[in-house]
């Protein structure tokens, strides 16, 4: 009986393994190579002995998003796409900038949490609850400095209610936490979704579906 509570201890960390999103690096780094030829659950590794600082250097962030755009935003990602150092690291980070009344709009993150800070100006943000808690909206207002988080796989969004440009950088728990923009995914997808699908899971009249599916979905990523 007393090997019971060692045995529990050896499942708990055999679980949590399992659980973990990301690869844990079995050495000090692995940066990423891309090739397009080939599709494994991750990256291959650069040679260490090719590293170089650079590797581990990103300057994406340097200049603002163009946020001339129907949604008045850009995010500017650094996932391991674009950044390869952040191979098996687990974490990434995006610019995000907002004209006045900029939306980056209702999406979700599958793989990743997201914690956002605000550089410059006021953004309302929110996620919105599973079904299990009722599709509860959390929502905020958020000044320079504040920080807020989204929980991995909620719906959430960023407005810009200020009179200025603003500015968010956000940081997420996956080397590539995957978005999927609400409004694009139901309405803009190839081949589109039914529109007997739609109208009934929507309850609108057909029309609605076929305005909606006739507009161009803008990708503010």
């Amino acid at each position: 009986m007393k090997l019971l509570p060692i045995s529990l201890l050896l499942f708990a960390l055999a679980a949590a393994t399992t659980l973990a999103y990301d690869p844990s690096p079995l050495q000090d780094f692995c940066v990423a190579i891309n090739d397009p030829k080939v599709f494994v659950n991750g990256k291959f590794c650069k040679d260490p002995k090719q590293v170089t600082a650079d590797d581990f250097l990103y300057k994406g962030f340097r200049y603002p998003g163009n946020t001339t755009n129907p949604l008045g935003s850009k995010v500017t990602p650094a996932f391991v796409d674009q950044f390869p150092g952040l191979n098996t690291l687990g974490i990434s980070i995006t610019r995000i900038d907002f004209a006045p009344g900029g939306l980056n709009p209702p999406h979700t993150h599958p793989r990743g949490t997201e914690i956002l800070v605000v550089a410059e100006g006021t953004l309302l943000v929110g996620f919105v609850t599973s079904n299990q808690l009722n599709n509860t909206l959390l929502t905020e207002v958020l000044y320079k400095g504040d920080v807020f988080v989204f929980p991995i796989g909620l719906i959430h969004f960023q407005l810009n209610i200020g009179n200025t440009s603003a500015l968010a950088f956000a940081a997420l728990s996956s080397q590539n936490p995957g978005v999927i923009t609400i409004a694009n995914a139901v309405f803009g997808s190839k081949p589109p979704i039914s529109a007997d699908v739609l109208t009934k899971a929507f309850q609108v009249d057909k029309k609605v579906i076929d305005y909606l599916q006739a507009q161009f979905w803008y990708d503010n990523n």
